[in-house]
């Protein structure tokens, strides 16, 4: 009798004409009772009632999965999702849920939702009011910073996008000249281009830089500079001089063991009070300090990973050719150990831009700041839905863009056969 239940290749017909009518039982009544409000099996319990399509569908799953059937489709959808009862039942939740609620968030995002209008008394529907987002758009993008000077963010913006894109395709010889370009010129440029004072240009307070682009220029700066800061702080922790390894490692794990909205209040009220009388740091040239300080520290960590990944005879064989500390690292070790890290460096590349909405809390608009400004204006009470889904979308693509570069950096770099 348990042979004749039990799914295998002999039995293969018979087993399929168990499991397929089986599945298809638990999906009728599944769209049965979501779209056309009817019970099919109203005469159980309330409870196994629910849980019916699961049950059943589990069941038919556990019958079609047959090892080695012959058939290509069957034996890999057995492989991918049905290897085993666990993976079975979260295949069917994933659909469930997948079929009873991505219907209804499309209407709420598009088909009932409100495009045109000026103002809140436009959206009249049930759906999502992305008027709001359309009138405060500009808002979201440049903050306070005055609109017949918006050209100037555009204009630095285009101009790194230009170097970087440069950076693809120039050859190799020139490549490493835009890096540095990139690196050490273009940032005096950017920041002058935007807050203005030279040139004619009119001057403009950072207090007034906030959305978006004060997100991207937090998270580039911060980007730049908390890298090799986390390398020279993972090589001191790896030092043979106490003095340099023990400031090392005091730093790392200080730094490490602060929240960092501890650190942006620090920077943002607190360090002034050190300075000397007349001496004023800009608000957020101390936030990009405080975040670039804090994210070096996990930095270094992820480096230092890298570093002990190595082999002893990696180091044994630079120094037979002669090379000093800084040669060895620079030509033989980093570039290793860097490579066996890019997942662990582009992790914290991405913790840090979702990060940076912390410099709200010391009165910094960035995009998440500007939401919630806009939210609270009598006129467009109610729309903090639409205004978070929007700032969460443009997060997901520019962190993902910078997933799938790491990936493919990482594959372009693989040195496995």
């Amino acid at each position: 009798m348990i042979k004749f239940f039990k799914p295998s290749r002999n039995n293969l017909n018979r087993s399929l004409s168990i499991g397929f009518p089986l599945i298809t039982l638990a999906f009728v009544d599944f769209f049965a009772n979501t779209f056309l409000d009817t019970n099919l099996t109203a005469f159980l319990s309330d409870t196994l009632s629910y849980f019916f399509p699961l049950i059943i569908g589990t069941v038919g799953l556990y019958f079609i999965r047959i090892e080695f059937s012959g058939l290509r489709i069957l034996d890999n959808f057995n492989k991918n999702v049905n290897s085993t009862s666990f993976n079975a039942i979260l295949t069917l939740l994933i659909i469930f849920v997948l079929f009873k609620y991505v219907p209804s968030l499309l209407d709420w995002l598009f088909f009932d939702a409100n495009f045109n209008g000026t103002s809140k008394e436009d959206c009249t529907s049930n759906g999502a009011c992305w008027v709001f987002i359309k009138v405060w758009f500009k808002r979201f993008m440049y903050g306070m910073y005055p609109n017949p000077e918006q050209w100037r963010i555009n204009t630095a913006f285009i101009i790194l996008f230009a170097l970087v894109g440069a950076a693809f395709f120039v050859p190799v010889k020139y490549k490493k000249f835009i890096i540095l370009f990139m690196i050490f010129v273009y940032p005096i440029i950017g920041i002058k281009l935007i807050s203005g004072g030279i040139f004619g240009l009119k001057w403009i307070e950072t207090g007034a830089w906030g959305g978006l682009s004060l997100t991207l220029i937090v998270s580039a700066f911060a980007l730049i500079l908390c890298f090799p800061i986390g390398m020279f702080l993972a090589l001191g922790r790896r030092s043979e001089l106490p003095v340099i390894r023990y400031s090392s490692i005091g730093f790392i794990e200080i730094w490490r063991g602060v929240p960092l909205i501890t650190v942006l209040f620090m920077s943002a009220v607190m360090f002034p009070m050190f300075l000397p009388d007349g001496t004023y740091m800009d608000k957020l040239m101390r936030v990009i300090i405080a975040i670039t300080l804090f994210e070096a520290a996990y930095m270094a960590e992820v480096i230092r990973g890298g570093l002990q990944a190595l082999s002893r005879g990696q180091y044994d064989a630079a120094k037979s050719l002669g090379m000093g500390y800084w040669r060895m690292h620079l030509f033989v070790i980093l570039p290793q150990a860097l490579k066996l890290v890019i997942p662990g460096i582009a992790n914290t590349f991405l913790a840090l831009v979702k990060d940076t909405p912390l410099i709200f809390v010391v009165g910094l608009l960035e995009l998440a700041g500007m939401i919630g400004l806009a939210k609270t204006n009598p006129k467009w009470l109610g729309m903090a839905i639409e205004g978070y889904v929007f700032a969460g979308l443009v997060f997901w693509v520019i962190c993902y863009a910078m997933s799938r570069y790491s990936q493919r950096l990482e594959k372009k770099l693989s040195t496995e056969r």
